[in-house]
């Protein structure tokens, strides 16, 4: 995929008049900013010497909101425009490789038909006989039937004269193209596209021309045209693939920037020059008075076929609706878990929403430890729980302001990649379809062979007619290099000659008998036969698709002589069509499979060709023509899964009663499961508020492991975000995960050990996230950093709520020693005991009070010894 050789800068101004969500964002940081700023000023004016501990963090705050409102914008204005940009990108490179994948079929086409005896026999001298001229339009009716891409194919001789074509409403009689010289004396095919008096009725002409050689003597006689019925496949993809809310215009551009063809002719009619943007710079581009975000890609050829020169898929969508029209309700259709999971990896997913959540955290943090500085304290320090109290309303009330912006902001980012992966999907079916229909298409006509079919009628095949055989299939499959063996059986299924991979092993062996049955009921040269994607002995036993027709005699097609089977080289082929539909896409895998789930193709190899995708039923039941998206967990990761139903190629598998549908499926990751969660916003942890007397206790309240606890307030003096801890090899204590350094009023550091809660109370490590903090506690002359998943509150309990636990000598409850009722009891929090944490970390057992180390005592006896002491 090009790429621009440097990344321009995203010019904010120019786009955020057009994105409404990011300008509702932008004030109310605005307003948070000013905010702040008015209670940070009152904190200094009212009381100065009690907020001395928390006005350096609120103006480090002040000052992060006021960077972050510059650089969120910045960051939510730049996703929007590349995401919109790489939509578009996606759909434009996709008109430019569908076409030239397409179009060097025909080249390998014309090369073929070129050859074929009966044509060269009738240029060479029989096109004097009316009889030789309805047997030459017959045949290349024939071919048109099969290869119903070409709207006329014309034979003329070296000076122009046209000898036979298939078009009647344009008869022709003579041509003074140019292309006809320029085809006589090249030895490859001639790629011509324009006006022409070959197609008198049409402006243009994209034709395919070959010069033909005498059967015999091997000199030039005469010109094959191969004419492409350009605007009917164009009117396909963008029927297919365009726009459904028609925002945007896919167009397909010369190397002059010139439009050759348009979805929307009314819109942007061909003809029109227009601004390209092949490098994806985020910049808008002016077209007839009107703004444009525009991505142009040029082919990159397919199999050295470079395609038409200068050949380009475009994409343009008017900046005013560019932003506009892909919200979605994804968000509300997944589960807390699952919605939470993805916000969990917004700093990969989303990185201006990981911005917005970080901040908020700081809020959280910075009132929940100014609310652990005030507990127990009186007088002046009032005042600074009034400060601490506008500082959580104000954050409150700001997050309120900017969650629903968080909420579309991310929904837009989700529900545009979700588009995206079912345009890919769509794609990638189309792809299939598409190269599949040819090779419906190359076995039917090759089983109309006359060579072949003379051949296979005979009682007998002699070893030089079997040679003859090999030559004209091997001649064949050098054209065609999708497939890895042609070879041709007779009426008992007895393969005669083949290509490809040790042959002389193949012939003389039997194609199956169900095979040979299907084959041989073919009711005409227009029905073929396909095996079940498979393995086979032919294809080295690897999976793939074999293409049969059926081969009948010279003098009466009723009659059928045997076959011809083409082995298509499913492995690199489909993987390739995978590869070229993510083009390039990070994180992302895709899978072609079957109706059961069955994977014929892929592109992760944990997940082989053979095995059993495993993916949604729903999805494997869509309609043709139909695709979906949804949110999933996918090898442990949080990922989008799309996918869409095969829905055929022009008859291909739409009316020739050929049946095989194939599902198409991206996976798109974005990071781990992560086990821990959002848990303050879940309503059933927010506590009720009640009156409160000076008997009351303060509690800092914390979430470890999904569970609520406690410490008392007074023995916690402050939380910082786990950032702060710095790993170290030292020490052996069990859970300790680093050590954090204090500032103290004397300019030094004061170094402690980190511990993980965690590992304490189950023994294993917690899994650290964006919201880990590591909270500050002292006991007497040692202070301990404790890490947990994420801060509460701080609130008071009178002491009727709090009820002592029984003894618990392991397992979860050996730091708990009461547990708080709060919400009527209908929320229970467990109450750690600070002096059994100190000594369980600094002295490595937990102290017990003399009764309950006598009973310890008991517990460790034999039963006898119980008995007896009882």
């Amino acid at each position: 995929m090009p790429q621009a050789t440097q990344a321009e800068a995203v010019p904010t101004e120019t786009f955020l008049p057009y994105m409404r969500d990011v300008a509702k964002c932008e004030q109310s940081l605005q307003e948070l900013n000013l905010m702040w700023r008015v209670i940070e000023a009152s904190a200094k004016m009212n009381c100065p010497t009690e907020a001395k501990t928390i006005l350096p963090t609120m103006a480090a705050t002040r000052s992060g909101f006021s960077r972050l409102e510059r650089e969120l914008v910045n960051s939510l204005v730049e996703e929007k425009v590349r995401n919109v940009l790489a939509g578009i990108g996606t759909k434009a490179q996709y008109v430019i490789d569908i076409v030239v994948r397409n179009l060097f079929e025909r080249t390998a086409d014309v090369g073929f038909l070129a050859t074929d005896r009966e044509l060269c026999n009738f240029v060479a001298g029989g096109a004097d006989s009316a009889d030789a001229v309805d047997a030459a339009r017959y045949r290349l009716r024939e071919y048109r039937n099969k290869y119903t891409v070409y709207d006329e194919i014309i034979l003329t001789d070296t000076e122009g004269n046209v000898l036979v074509q298939i078009d009647p409403a344009t008869p022709l009689e003579h041509s003074t193209d140019p292309l006809i010289r320029q085809t006589l004396e090249s030895d490859t095919y001639v790629e011509t596209f324009r006006a022409t008096d070959l197609r008198p009725a049409k402006d243009r002409a994209l034709i395919y021309s070959r010069r033909m050689h005498h059967p015999q003597t091997g000199a030039v006689i005469g010109v094959l045209c191969l004419c492409f019925h350009f605007e009917e496949e164009m009117a396909g993809i963008f029927a297919a693939h365009r726009d459904p809310e028609a925002r945007a215009n896919m167009l397909l551009l010369d190397g002059d920037n010139r439009v050759i063809s348009s979805a929307d002719e009314l819109w942007i009619p061909p003809g029109t020059v227009v601004p390209v943007n092949s490098g994806g710079q985020p910049r808008l581009m002016m077209f007839c008075g009107r703004e444009y975000l525009v991505r142009t890609f040029a082919s990159e050829g397919y199999q050295g076929y470079p395609g038409p020169v200068g050949w380009q898929g475009q994409v343009m969508v008017p900046v005013e609706v560019a932003f506009t029209g892909i919200a979605s309700d994804v968000l509300s259709h997944l589960s807390p878990e699952l919605a939470e999971g993805l916000l969990s990896h917004a700093h990969s997913f989303c990185p201006p929403l990981h911005d917005i959540m970080t901040a908020a955290k700081t809020i959280q943090r910075i009132v929940w430890n100014g609310q652990v500085m005030t507990a127990g304290q009186r007088g002046e320090m009032l005042k600074l729980k009034t400060i601490l109290d506008q500082i959580s309303e104000t954050g409150n009330r700001s997050n309120e302001l900017f969650a629903q912006s968080i909420h579309d902001l991310y929904q837009t980012v989700l529900s545009s990649s979700m588009r995206d992966a079912e345009f890919t999907t769509s794609l990638l079916v189309d792809l299939l379809d598409r190269n599949l229909y040819e090779r419906s298409d190359d076995c039917r006509w090759w089983a109309l062979t006359p060579e072949l079919r003379a051949a296979l009628a005979q009682p007998a095949i002699d070893e030089a007619t079997t040679a003859r055989l090999a030559e004209i299939l091997a001649y064949i499959n050098g054209l065609y290099t999708v497939y890895t063996r042609l070879f041709i059986y007779d009426r008992n299924g007895r393969i005669i000659a083949s290509t490809g991979d040790d042959p002389g092993s193949v012939a003389g062996s039997s194609i199956d008998e169900a095979t040979l049955a299907q084959v041989s009921s073919l009711r005409s040269p227009q029905h073929y036969h396909v095996s079940a994607f498979g393995p086979s002995d032919l294809y080295g036993g690897r999976d793939t698709y074999i293409y049969h027709a059926a081969v009948r005699a010279l003098d009466n097609d009723a009659e059928v002589v045997g076959g011809i089977g083409i082995v298509f080289d499913a492995a690199p082929e489909f993987h390739n069509m995978l590869r070229a539909g993510l083009a390039g896409k990070e994180k992302m895998s895709a899978f072609y499979v079957s109706r059961n789930g069955r994977i014929l193709s892929s592109t992760d190899d944990s997940r082989p060709v053979g095995g059993t995708l495993d993916i949604d039923l729903a999805m494997l039941q869509l309609a043709n023509g139909q695709y979906s998206s949804g949110v999933t967990l996918h090898d442990g990761q949080y990922a989008i899964v799309a996918c869409s139903a095969s829905n055929g190629y022009r008859e291909f598998k739409v009316s020739d009663g050929y049946k095989e549908d194939v599902i198409s499926v991206v996976f798109q990751c974005f990071g781990a499961v992560n086990q821990g969660g959002l848990q303050s916003a879940s309503s059933e942890f927010l506590l009720e508020s009640g009156a409160t007397s000076p008997e009351d206790l303060e509690y800092a309240t914390f979430f470890s492991d999904n569970s609520l606890f406690a410490l008392p307030a007074a023995n916690v003096m402050e939380a910082v975000p786990f950032s702060s801890v710095l790993p170290t090899s030292m020490g052996n204590r069990p859970g300790q995960v680093g050590m954090i350094g204090l500032n103290r009023d004397d300019q030094h550091k004061e170094f402690i050990w980190v511990f993980d809660l965690g590992h304490l109370i189950r023994g294993t490590r917690s899994a650290v996230t964006s919201s880990s903090q590591v909270m500050i506690v002292r006991h007497g002359a040692h202070t301990i950093g404790l890490l947990v998943d994420e801060l509460h509150a701080v609130p008071q309990f009178s002491p009727s709520q709090i009820t002592h636990t029984p003894l618990a000598m392991q397992g979860d409850s050996m730091l708990i020693s009461q547990v708080i009722k709060a919400n009527g009891g209908k929320l229970l929090i467990q109450a750690i005991e600070v002096e059994r944490l100190f000594a369980y970390v600094v002295d490595g057992i937990i102290a017990l009070p003399p009764v309950q180390e006598a009973d310890a005592a008991n517990l460790a006896m034999p039963e006898e010894r119980q008995l007896m002491a009882a």
